[in-house]
């Protein structure tokens, strides 16, 4: 299920971690072929945000990784429809995005869901690590061979949750800019 929630952190704790952001440098960071810009967040807001989590789902919830990132129109400007099923060593059941800059993006922008045209709305479970990488190499600039099915507009503050198995990206493949920054967490 997708989840969409306005307005998540209060006001003082939003204003608190965009102020942050804008006022440190984000890093680059390779994972395998790709490079990401990256803050590392605090075991204090992971915390903050796990317990949030757990109580809106009325269920224990556990933090596997969380970290705040950004895009701009000059990098990180790939499509990488992917799946985030499998995370380096960790299998996250959900992700969550809180979008936290605010946006100069004209148009529809935000989170986008596909439909790979074989494969379909997620990246099956039993799949091995090695098919999931070949696949995801394979296919996540190709857009010929999916179907957009859904975008969540961004706006400044609102979180989005969503199984990890679930294909998806950025919409479209460029931030702005000052920067599409967001919080990311999977979590099981």
């Amino acid at each position: 299920m997708i989840n969409i929630i306005d307005n998540f952190l209060d006001e003082d704790i939003y204003n608190s971690i965009y102020n942050g952001l804008a006022s440190n440098q984000f890093q680059e960071v390779e994972v395998g072929d790709k490079k990401f810009w990256v803050q590392y967040s605090s075991k204090e807001f992971d915390n903050f945000i796990i317990e949030k989590l757990s109580d809106i789902d009325k269920t224990k919830r556990e933090c596997l990784l969380g970290f705040f990132r950004v895009a701009t129109e000059e990098f990180d400007t790939d499509w990488r429809i992917h799946a985030d099923s499998k995370v380096g060593d960790i299998r996250p059941e959900r992700a969550l995005v809180l979008y936290i800059s605010p946006s100069t993006k004209e148009g529809l922008h935000g989170t986008a869901f596909w439909r790979h045209k074989d494969v379909g709305y997620e990246m099956p479970l039993d799949v091995s690590n090695e098919e999931a990488d070949r696949f995801l190499s394979d296919e996540a600039n190709n857009l010929d061979n999916w179907d957009l099915h859904s975008v969540v507009g961004y706006r400044p503050n609102r979180a989005l949750m969503y199984p990890s198995n679930y294909f998806h990206s950025k919409y479209p493949n460029t931030g702005w800019k000052e920067g599409r920054m967001v919080y990311v967490m999977f979590y099981r």
